[in-house]
């Protein structure tokens, strides 16, 4: 009796075995589902705007601000150096250490854009 206990018992367990083998029939992961798609309106893709775009656009900030500075200085860091180069373009403007005189400095070369459409 005790044989035909161990001998059902290795039965039973080589079924649940067998049965973890298998994945379920028709059971798809959560990760593997697509989403129903949505017709979703595309928008223009933004055109990149040039470097005199982005000056005249500071020029719109009251002048002699921290704010129109920044605005210039977000297109060309700030990189002072004790001695700056004299200034023979608008890149030049982020050698000068004094924020005064960069402000000033971009604004000359802003100021000088003919109006850009758009």
């Amino acid at each position: 009796m005790r044989v035909l206990a161990l001998a059902l018992a290795a039965a039973f367990a080589s079924t649940a075995v067998m049965a973890q083998d298998k994945p379920p029939p028709a059971a798809k992961p959560a990760a593997q589902a697509k989403p129903a798609k949505q017709a979703k309106p595309k928008a223009a893709p933004a055109k990149p705007q040039s470097i005199a775009h982005k000056l005249q656009a500071c020029l719109e900030i009251d002048d002699a601000t921290k704010e129109r500075l920044n605005c210039y200085d977000a297109i060309f860091s700030p990189t002072p150096k004790p001695k700056a180069p004299a200034v023979k373009a608008v890149t030049d403007c982020r050698f000068i250490k004094e924020e005064d005189e960069r402000l000033t400095c971009f604004n000359g070369f802003a100021e000088k854009i003919p109006k850009l459409p758009g």
